[in-house]
């Protein structure tokens, strides 16, 4: 099972301000709350570790995550790979009337039992954390 979720932002702010949150990987991993420790690799990679409260993962897992697309200011697709699962997450940003809209599009596939679950049930919490951290640290 794949579990796929897009969701828009309507943001009061710039699209460059937009983009200066969305295109750094840091700030990104920060918002998700499975996420327990973060590791810069490269410029565009890093290692998520993550824990994800399910049966079978009792410890954290390393997640390899790196940006496979990027068209500043408008556009970033990160690609995460691990023995649990594989995301792919997508940012598209527009612009629109008094700031910016923020298209998300996330999908997550699992490789163990639990994985699809829990993020189906968690995954618009996390847009929201996303969301949240976008209001606070993008707003001029």
């Amino acid at each position: 099972m794949t579990v796929r979720v897009e969701r828009t932002f309507d943001l009061g702010v710039s699209p460059e301000n937009v983009w200066e949150f969305i295109a750094d990987p840091e700030k990104r991993a920060r918002t998700i709350s499975v996420v327990a420790d973060y590791e810069k690799t490269g410029e565009y990679s890093s290692i998520w570790h993550i824990k994800v409260p399910i049966p079978f993962l009792d410890s954290t897992v390393p997640v390899r995550t790196e940006d496979v697309e990027r068209d500043p200011p408008r556009y970033v697709k990160f690609v995460g790979r691990s023995s649990a699962l594989r995301v792919t997450g997508e940012h598209e940003i527009r612009e629109a009337d008094g700031g910016s809209q923020l298209v998300n599009r996330f999908t997550v596939e699992g490789k163990v039992p639990g994985i699809e679950r829990y993020f189906k049930k968690n995954l618009d919490k996390e847009l929201d954390n996303l969301e949240a951290a976008l209001r606070k640290e993008a707003a001029p």
